[in-house]
C-alpha cells in the first residue's frame, strides 16, 4: 500500500505574487477555511490597526525634537474634546477651539512661505515615528531654498483640514499637513503629507495635493521629502495647488 502524504494547507496559485505586496493574497487554504497562521496574522494587524487608532501623540517627543531643529511650536487643540468625539463628530477635528484660535491671533504673525501642521489623525503611531525623520531631511532644504517657515503648529485630534485654519491665523502662503493615516491591515503607521496653497477656511479637498505611504516600507524619508520640497516649491511658483498642481515623476517638471 502506497504511503499517502496529506498536506494540510492547500497552496494558492497566486503565491507568487506575495513578493510583489504586502496585501492579503494567496493566503492557500485548509479545506474550505483560511490557514490558522494567516487568521492570527490578520488578527494582530487588525489590533496594531486599532491600536493605532486610539493611540497618543507624544507631544513631549516631538516639542524635544523640533527644539533642536530651531523650530518654535504651539500646542493647539481642536474643538473635539476627546478621542471619541474626534471619531463620532469628524467636522469637529476640522475647527481649532477658541483658546486655540486666541492663541495664534495673538501671536500677530507678520507672514511666512510655509506652516507645518503636525495633527494625530487616525494613527499618532505614525506622527511619533516618523514624522522628525521627514523633518531633519526637510528643514534644511527650505533654509537652503530661503523660504520662511512659522512656528510648527501640534494639533492634537486633528483631521487634514485643520492646516487651512492654522496656514491662515499664520498668514502663510502655503501649508502642508503631517498627518497619521487611516490604518490599514498592512500598514498601522503610515505618515500622509497634504499640501494647500493660500489655506482659507472651507477649502475641499480638490485644492490640496497629498504625498502618502510615507515609512520605511513604502515611500522612504528621502524620498518623501525631496516630493514634498518639489511640489511646495512648485506651488508657491506658480500659485496654486490641487488638481491643478501635477508632478510627473520622472521628468521632476509639471503639467498644469
Amino acid at each position: 500500500m502506497k504511503d499517502i502524504q496529506k498536506t494540510i494547507v492547500q497552496p494558492d496559485p497566486w503565491a507568487e505574487l506575495k513578493t510583489y505586496t504586502a496585501a492579503r493574497i494567496a493566503l492557500g487554504r485548509t479545506g474550505t477555511a483560511e490557514p490558522l497562521d494567516a487568521l492570527l496574522k490578520f488578527r494582530l494587524a487588525h489590533a496594531e490597526a486599532r491600536d493605532a487608532v486610539y493611540a497618543v501623540l507624544d507631544q513631549q517627543l516631538l516639542l524635544n525634537e523640533l527644539r533642536s531643529l530651531r523650530q518654535a511650536a504651539f500646542v493647539l487643540h481642536t474643538q473635539a474634546a476627546n478621542r471619541s468625539e474626534y471619531l463620532q463628530y469628524p467636522d469637529r477635528g476640522r475647527r481649532l477651539n477658541e483658546k486655540a484660535i486666541a492663541r495664534l491671533k495673538a501671536f500677530n504673525s507678520t507672514g511666512y512661505d510655509i506652516c507645518l501642521v503636525l495633527a494625530d489623525g487616525l494613527s499618532a503611531t505614525a506622527m511619533n515615528n516618523h514624522t522628525i525623520p521627514v523633518l531633519k531631511l526637510l528643514l534644511p532644504l527650505f533654509e537652503k531654498a530661503g523660504l520662511s517657515v512659522a512656528p510648527v503648529c501640534v494639533v492634537q485630534e486633528g483631521r487634514v483640514a485643520i492646516g487651512d485654519e492654522c496656514g491662515h491665523l499664520l498668514r502663510s502662503k502655503l501649508v502642508a499637513v503631517l498627518i497619521g493615516e487611516r490604518p490599514g491591515l498592512s500598514s498601522p503607521d503610515s505618515l500622509g503629507v497634504y499640501l494647500t496653497f493660500h489655506p482659507t477656511p472651507g477649502l475641499t479637498d480638490e485644492s490640496r495635493n497629498c504625498i502618502s505611504n510615507i515609512r520605511p516600507e513604502g515611500l522612504n524619508y528621502q524620498a518623501a521629502a525631496e516630493k514634498l520640497f518639489f511640489l511646495i516649491s512648485e506651488s508657491l511658483r506658480l500659485q496654486l495647488s490641487g488638481v491643478g498642481l501635477k508632478d510627473n515623476g520622472n521628468a521632476n517638471t509639471l503639467m498644469c
